[in-house]
């Protein structure tokens, strides 16, 4: 219940907040707890998740080893007793990190919960379902890496996390493409069916434009560094132009797919700035590590975008 690519993800916001404050230099046992918080709070939404979407889940992801009930590797009784077991293990953790970090791993919880279950029942709620995504995803991490590096939250703090949190969005809005045909078989009022796929890519678009503009604010990195970042910047926007002309189901999902390695590449390359940053490593070697990190990921990039007929889509098993 642990899938894997969205843990990488909260980690990475984590350490991005960690980061900010210097830390990742050296260990701390702190970044470990932080972690399986993380880890138990995301099992927690998932087990619960799966138990409220299950036939929503046999329509989107019919031979998905990921969805347990689906595939019938589990039952409702193992799920909620799992459910149970990682509420805890979340709360322990939480409160390992001090009294900030119990009640961020219990809002996450809570998160978790509302998002799938009734009266809430956030998940099916056009404009809050992302927005509180958002919280549980990004906010949360990000400050229990702050929390965890021994810092304090401040103003470049907010305007990382704002930027994040834009990114995020851009990116959330676009997984109800993946999940359109159960969306609709059981009324899930999703953005990308209540007004359409331009209005989905327009919305993703302004959050990546923001995203832009406010992570540049907050790092603010040399003129050099911030043009390479325009590249994981532009082929993002690519993807989302392609995604809006995509005509079938799965060219919209290779945009998607190869849009998001893009995205991860950047975040890596901001993760990586911050911590040559730390340690006070010379403007050269930051541009050496962003160059290659480009060339990398743009080498991906041209394999998916020149030969989309041997990319595998795997969402759905």
């Amino acid at each position: 219940m642990l899938r894997c690519r969205v843990a990488l993800m909260l980690w990475l916001f984590m350490l991005l907040g960690a980061a900010l404050h210097g830390g990742l230099g050296t260990f701390r046992w702190s970044y470990v707890v932080a972690a399986a918080a993380l880890a138990f709070a995301y099992v927690a939404a998932t087990t619960v998740n799966d138990i409220a979407d299950e036939g929503i889940d046999r329509v989107n992801h019919p031979a998905d080893r990921g969805r347990p009930l689906v595939s019938g590797d589990a039952s409702t009784r193992d799920l909620r007793l799992l459910h149970r077991v990682a509420i805890a293990g979340a709360l322990v953790c939480g409160a390992a990190l001090g009294p900030a970090g119990l009640v961020a791993a219990a809002l996450s919880v809570a998160i978790g919960r509302a998002y799938s279950l009734p009266p809430p029942r956030i998940s099916y709620r056009t404009y809050a379902a992302p927005a509180v995504l958002g919280v549980a995803y990004v906010l949360i991490p990000f400050g229990l890496g702050v929390l965890a590096a021994g810092g304090s939250a401040g103003r470049s703090d907010a305007v990382l996390a704002a930027a994040l949190y834009a990114l995020f969005l851009a990116r959330i809005n676009l997984k109800d493409f993946r999940d359109r045909e159960g969306d609709a078989l059981f009324g899930r009022p999703t953005l990308l069916l209540r007004f359409g796929k331009e209005v989905t890519c327009a919305v993703s678009a302004g959050a990546l434009a923001a995203g832009d503009v406010l992570l540049l604010a907050a790092v603010r990195p040399t003129l050099a560094v911030a043009a390479v970042w325009q590249v994981f910047f532009v082929a993002i926007a690519w993807e989302l132009r392609v995604l809006w002309r995509a005509p079938t189901d799965r060219q919209e999902q290779i945009a998607i797919g190869t849009g998001a390695r893009m995205g991860n590449g950047l975040l890596l390359a901001v993760l990586g700035c911050l911590l040559l940053r730390g340690q006070d490593a010379p403007d050269a070697d930051q541009i050496l590590f962003v160059l290659a990190l480009a060339l990398a990921f743009g080498a991906g990039f041209w394999a998916l975008a020149s030969r989309p007929d041997q990319v595998v889509v795997g969402y759905k098993g």
